[in-house]
């Protein structure tokens, strides 16, 4: 009764070839190591899968945490039909496809299937739209897994008809377990090396591997290469095949975002330290180096503002310096551009004034120019008042007059409050001064 043969596998059916990391995903939920919060006995989900009331979810969490394998054993323990659905390759004119396969697999069986899509956040709206009515009739079990944040990458009809699991990246002790146990697994593992494992050998692949079994695995797996039957792995053979240590780092997903987040609002916090911490990061991770140039332009905006205005200075000069010379020197730029930034006077003041008039045009609409600050290049617009009563400030003391600028609906309003750190107490002396003068006139 196989009605998806060259689309997926029916559960149960398990292919022992190819890549240790593959070989080794677990094959029950007693096997399965790390995310007991899920599925260790009494946990929810595990409860679900066993009583099989598991309904449309999306996995969220890190690479190698174990999304696609509860995903696999999820179908494989209720006995469903596991079919998967690629982001990447798939079609919308598929769907249709698919689903009838599942509704005649669910007449003929009475059993689910389970439509797995990896990297669901590859799904365009269209793409993710043509799900949602098999999901809601309850035709198929949507399973979905991303290392995005659902909130921002699903759409919200979908992620309201779906139940959210957040996974974990796995401790150096979960991935201690999972490279012995491969290690030692005879019919799937590497135990017919019957290699033996200094202790540190082991500790530095649990934390080379960084939260990633599949990471953890390959490594195992390479070193493995390199060794003969009966051979001792140690700490220098595992060194000499990873040769440089590897981060959790991916430039388009959600640590990206993560990692610059810390290092504005370490610059934000004023905390040059941590902020070259989390530069450092970036660096190491491969980040574009003109990204982090223009974010430090931003933060020179929104958190140091007017209190320094030298700050927007030197932050366009770091991305030009960084454009002139590139890596390795033109990082030093960037980082004197973080540590000045962290140190400098802050005040968002500006950029909150920015924001609150936005709201003003954006409810208020286009509210008339006043007539007696409009252009009169026409003696019919003379006639009509246009420019009327203005008042030129050059003609008056200090170059301040009690004109009023602002549309008659919003006379007098005040967006900007210039805190008194930096430059700014000097433009709150102004603004102080200025804003006498704009009483006389009422």
């Amino acid at each position: 009764m196989e009605l998806f043969e060259n689309e997926g596998k029916q559960s149960g059916q398990t292919d022992f070839g190819g890549p240790l990391a593959d070989r080794m995903r677990p094959q029950t939920l007693d096997q399965f190591i790390g995310q007991e919060k899920l599925v260790a006995k009494g946990a929810p989900l595990r409860n679900a899968i066993e009583q099989d009331r598991v309904g449309s979810c999306i996995f969220w969490g890190p690479p190698g945490t174990g999304k696609t394998t509860l995903a696999e054993l999820i179908a494989k323990t209720t006995s469903g039909q596991y079919v998967p659905f690629s982001a990447v390759t798939s079609k919308i004119t598929e769907v249709k496809s698919v689903i009838s396969k599942a509704r005649n697999f669910k007449k003929l069986s009475g059993r689910k299937t389970y439509i797995f899509i990896d990297e669901i956040h590859r799904f365009n709206k269209a793409q993710q739209d043509a799900f949602l009515p098999y999901v809601e009739k309850g035709d198929i079990v949507l399973i979905g897994a991303t290392t995005e944040n659902p909130s921002f990458e699903v759409i919200s009809a979908l992620l309201s008809r779906v139940k959210v699991y957040v996974l974990e990246r796995l401790s150096e002790e979960h991935l201690k377990s999972i490279i012995s146990s491969a290690l030692h697994d005879a019919e799937r593992g590497l135990g017919q090396m019957h290699l033996s494992c200094d202790e540190k050998a082991l500790e530095f692949m649990a934390a080379a591997a960084d939260g990633d079994a599949r990471r953890g695995l390959n490594l195992m797996e390479a070193v493995a290469d390199e060794l003969k039957a009966g051979d001792n792995v140690t700490l220098e053979k595992v060194q000499e095949v990873h040769q440089k240590g590897s981060y959790v780092y991916d430039k388009a997903g959600e640590e990206h975002f993560n990692l610059i987040s810390a290092l504005h609002k370490s610059v934000r916090n004023g905390d040059p330290d941590a902020a070259l911490y989390w530069l450092v990061r970036m660096l190491e991770g491969g980040e574009d180096r003109l990204y982090i140039a223009r974010r430090l332009i931003r933060m020179s905006i929104e958190d140091v503002g007017l209190a320094d205005t030298n700050a927007l200075t030197v932050t366009l000069g770091a991305r030009d310096t960084y454009h002139f010379l590139g890596t390795p020197e033109g990082e030093q730029a960037l980082a004197q551009a973080v540590i000045y930034l962290a140190c400098a006077p802050k005040s968002n003041a500006a950029y909150m004034a920015f924001q609150k008039a936005t709201r003003d045009v954006q409810e208020k609409g286009s509210l008339p120019v006043p007539l007696h600050i409009r252009n009169a290049p026409t003696s019919l617009m003379k006639a009509l008042g246009y420019g009327k009563d203005y008042k030129y400030a050059h003609d008056f003391e200090d170059a301040l007059t009690d004109l009023e600028c602002f549309p008659d609906e919003l006379a007098g309003t005040k967006y900007y409050h210039p805190t008194d750190r930096g430059r700014e107490q000097k433009i709150g002396e102004y603004l102080k001064k200025f804003r006498e003068y704009k009483k006389k006139g009422k």
